[in-house]
């Protein structure tokens, strides 16, 4: 049995280089949670979210979870807003967080809120793309 079962977890480098463990643990907790809701069949490399969920109780979730994850989900939807003009749904937030090792964006997003790195985030929001990137 492995003693460190979280380091299996797809998360991306610079995110588990620089985030305590029990953070680490609650970004796990969200994409479980992401991908624990109703969803068709689906490949193994290509989870498939589906269904919304109240953006409010997502983001009431996060801020359970962990305040750096629900800040940094709050920058990203805010930056989205701002440049693209409409909204994301929860489905697609979710989405961002549960493909491949999650949107870079908005894993670079939450990792500077942790950071406390205000300018770091203003310059990642600036970086928000309009056109949805297939998973890697």
């Amino acid at each position: 049995m492995d003693p460190h079962p979280v380091l299996r977890w797809p998360v991306p480098r610079h995110v588990a280089q620089s985030i305590p463990l029990a953070s680490l643990a609650s970004l796990v907790a969200i994409a479980a949670f992401a991908m624990a809701l109703p969803a068709p069949a689906q490949t193994p490399s290509e989870p498939v979210v589906t269904g919304d969920v109240p953006m409010a109780d997502y983001l009431a979730l996060l801020q359970q979870i962990s305040p750096a994850v629900h800040q940094g989900a709050q920058a990203y939807l805010q930056a989205h807003e701002r440049r693209c003009r409409r909204s994301l749904s929860s489905r697609e937030l979710r989405q961002a967080m549960a493909e491949g090792d999650g949107d870079p964006l908005l894993m670079a997003m939450i990792r500077a809120s942790h950071l406390q790195d205000g300018p770091g985030l203003t310059r990642l929001g600036e970086q928000v793309s309009c056109t949805r990137k297939a998973a890697r």
